[in-house]
């Protein structure tokens, strides 16, 4: 029985789930202001987050699956490798899809409206925007701002305009990256899928420099001019550490194709991460 539920539980993909923490944000960066007890509310929100962008990977992968299966890695996921029969997949995220929607409804109404919004942009992302280029790497970005804003609605938290634009920078940030180790790793131009093809590296790598600069001096200012706790400024280091870490991943050893591989494989950047929400919690906790 177990065996047989491995499968589906995989197309989930659940080592994605990481860029899903982020609707945790909310949460820690309003401990100051909510109850503890608001921190139930913001997991249920990470877990419907999770179900929803779980069922966008199973209908992408139902698409693509011709694809997949010539393809060098993609072709050992489940369904491509045949180890469950697509429409059983298919039927399973739409279930699993109506029962998240369900819920999340009833739960807030707004939140709701967003985890469908988050859903219907990410299936048009799978089915054509994905091959448009800049807009590609802005809908990545957008996907996380949704995912913000989402652990703002479901805890009743408006989330300042700041920590937004940071959000949206650094997801540019990872995006852009994603794509540059794609590119590079693809030296074979007609191998290259059609998006990479109306990039260069000249192009990406202007790119990163902007939204680096960019999303330093975000983080900086919001620290200061948020009307969060101004010891907010000494986790700066932290995010600029984290930046320049991933940087040199980029740079020096090639990666930066799967930003959840590096934060739960890097060790520097996990203790970062770590050390980070540490310190946010205790100065919004206890240093006011």
């Amino acid at each position: 029985m177990v065996h047989s539920i491995i499968p589906f539980i995989q197309c989930l993909r659940p080592k994605q789930w990481t860029k899903n923490v982020l609707v945790l944000a909310a949460f820690l960066f309003s401990l100051n202001k909510i109850s503890l007890s608001a921190g139930v509310d913001a997991f249920l929100g990470f877990l419907l987050f999770c179900a929803t962008s779980g069922v966008v990977y199973i209908v992408n992968d139902w698409f693509d699956l011709e694809k997949d299966r010539a393809h060098p890695v993609k072709k050992f996921r489940p369904m491509a490798a045949g180890r469950i029969p697509p429409n059983a997949a298919l039927t399973f995220g739409l279930i699993l899809l109506g029962a998240s929607f369900a819920f999340a409804l009833s739960k807030n109404l707004m939140f709701g409206l967003l985890l469908i919004a988050y859903f219907l942009m990410n299936v048009a992302y799978s089915a054509w925007l994905k091959h448009v280029v800049l807009l590609d790497i802005m809908i990545i970005a957008a996907g996380f701002v949704m995912r913000s804003v989402g652990g703002g609605l479901i805890i009743g938290v408006q989330l300042t305009p700041w920590f937004l634009v940071c959000t949206m920078l650094l997801a540019l940030f990872l995006a852009v990256s994603k794509r540059r180790h794609e590119f590079i790793s693809m030296p074979d131009k007609a191998s290259r899928r059609k998006v990479l093809k109306l990039y260069s590296t000249q192009l990406l790598d202007q790119l990163i420099s902007i939204v680096t600069t960019s999303t330093i001096i975000s983080y900086s200012l919001f620290t200061f001019t948020s009307g969060s706790n101004y010891h907010m400024m000494w986790t700066i280091p932290f995010v600029m550490y984290g930046i320049f870490r991933y940087l040199y991943l980029i740079y020096m050893k090639d990666e930066g194709g799967s930003p959840e591989k590096i934060l739960l494989e890097d060790k520097p950047m996990l203790i970062t991460v770590l050390l980070y929400g540490l310190s946010v919690f205790v100065i919004l906790r206890y240093l006011q």
